[in-house]
């Protein structure tokens, strides 16, 4: 399954290198794809991102990202596999 997974980017390490918590699990991440700032000049530190496979695809806003967090967890009732995705490797 392909699927990315919102995270809030808790910390940034590096000019490219940030940790995100998903569901509390934190990651670590790549923002080279979406950078540390945005178009403003403004840290994406609090911002949400889209991750998949340890890259922040794009940015998205606080209610996509939670909207999609509580699709994934309905998804977790029908499919295990979910689980990782949300709460790490060995949980759900």
């Amino acid at each position: 399954m392909c699927i990315g997974v919102p995270g809030k980017i808790c910390a940034i390490h590096d000019a490219m290198q940030a940790t995100v918590s998903v569901c509390g699990v934190q990651r670590a991440v790549d923002l080279t794809l979406v950078g540390t700032v945005d178009e403003t000049g403004h840290t994406r530190l609090g911002q949400w991102v889209l991750v998949h496979v340890g890259f922040a695809m794009s940015v998205i806003d606080e209610a996509e990202a939670l909207d999609t967090l509580a699709a994934l967890q309905h998804m977790l009732e029908l499919e295990p596999d979910v689980g990782p995705l949300l709460y790490g490797e060995g949980n759900g």
